[in-house]
């Protein structure tokens, strides 16, 4: 995945109300208004956060007749969670790798 997609992602979920907002689509699909109400949010300013969300790629919205229903796409979090597996991996050798230097390193006799 590119870097800028990525950066849209974490830019996306850096937010505490898009956050709440992708937990409460984890469990169904919601109207704008659904979305806004337990936020205390305007309507204007959950569109506005939606946006970024859609941008993103994490949510997909559909609108029928004036309602909008947005709703977590099902691979949306397979680019992070790659992303965050590689970097799982290059640590875990990083710490194998000390590991054994510690294992190399010359015994001091027992005094």
């Amino acid at each position: 995945m590119p870097e800028a997609d990525l950066t849209a992602i974490f830019h996306a979920l850096a937010d505490d109300k898009r956050r709440a907002m992708v937990a409460q689509l984890a469990a169904q699909p919601l109207s704008v208004k659904d979305l806004a109400e337990p936020l205390a949010m305007a309507l204007p300013s959950a569109v506005k956060h939606l946006n970024v969300l859609e941008t993103s790629g994490l949510v997909t919205s559909q609108k029928q007749g004036r309602v909008r229903t947005y709703a977590i796409r099902s691979d949306a979090f397979h680019d992070i969670n790659g992303w965050i597996a590689r970097r799982e991996r290059a640590m875990n050798a990083a710490f194998d790798r000390m590991e054994q230097f510690i294992a190399d390193l010359p015994k001091e006799p027992d005094t």
